[in-house]
């Protein structure tokens, strides 16, 4: 390539690179002049963390911003923090673009790459770390679907641990199934203490999603995994921050349902890459 070439190169790529960070600094401003007209909103910080071009609308791009704000509250102020996804061509926002062939939001399109930091040895469930393909599971033991498909899915994986890394997340959803949240407590706590196979023997417990008597829980807990974990042993500090960490992870990759599945770091919607893998 001539140095004029080079050159001309390097400056396409530079105005490209200026033309991101303008239009990501026009949303920032957008969203933050928008959110600032609410009165109950008192300190606030509006960031752009991905910018993912839209492949079927030339021009447009999709934008993963976290908001952080304090927002006044009957007694005091709390502390608000949420993703969104917003839509612009650097002329025009919109919260949400659907496409009018299918009618399917773009949104289904824009998700958050699953970055190295949140594949931490301990989530590790199955699999060598350096295997091929890196699959990560979110999931709550007493989601219908979940019970359906995690332990499949998590069966077939496992029988290839050099192509399969298989990561386990914790996402109870408390307000569908309050037991959920000790039984996945429980389920640390068990590992905690050396045992094996936990996560696909916390989808044999049988319990009613609806239950909220701890010693219910933990008795169908324990006859499974012929373990003796206590209330006490739920409430441990080590416990509450494994779980804590998880829910931060699914935060930030704006995991909203059960079971949300990643493959080779990008969302899979339809749950059945690994099928396909070798």
């Amino acid at each position: 390539m001539s140095l004029m070439l080079k050159l001309l190169a390097t400056a396409l790529l530079l105005s490209s690179l200026l033309e991101a960070t303008t239009t990501e600094a026009a949303v920032e401003k957008f969203l933050e002049k928008s959110f600032s007209e609410n009165p109950k909103i008192t300190k606030l910080n509006v960031k752009v963390e991905q910018t993912i071009a839209l492949e079927k609308v030339k021009g447009w791009n999709g934008y993963i911003v976290s908001v952080k704000a304090t927002v006044k509250a009957k007694k005091g102020s709390r502390e608000v923090k949420q993703k969104l996804i917003w839509f612009s061509n650097g002329e025009t926002m919109s919260p949400d673009l659907i496409d009018i062939e299918t009618g399917v939001s773009f949104k289904e399109s824009v998700s958050p790459s699953f970055e190295l930091k949140y594949y931490k040895k301990e989530n590790l469930i199955y699999g060598n770390a350096d295997a091929k393909h890196r699959v990560a599971i979110f999931s709550d033991p007493l989601c219908p679907f979940c019970r359906n498909f995690v332990p499949k899915a998590i069966e077939t994986m496992k029988k290839d641990p050099k192509n399969f890394a298989i990561y386990y997340y914790h996402y109870p959803l408390p307000s569908l199934h309050p037991a959920a949240v000790d039984l996945v407590k429980a389920a640390v706590a068990a590992e905690l203490q050396g045992k094996k196979d936990v996560i696909l023997n916390l989808y044999k417990v049988k319990v009613d999603p609806r239950e909220k008597d701890v010693e219910k829980i933990l008795s169908a807990f324990n006859k499974i995994m012929k373990t003796n974990i206590t209330r006490l042993d739920l409430e441990s500090k080590t416990v509450l921050e494994y779980i804590k960490n998880d829910l931060e992870i699914a935060e930030a990759l704006m995991v909203n349902g059960t079971p949300t599945l990643f493959f080779d770091d990008k969302l899979d919607k339809t749950k059945k890459k690994y099928e396909k893998a070798n």
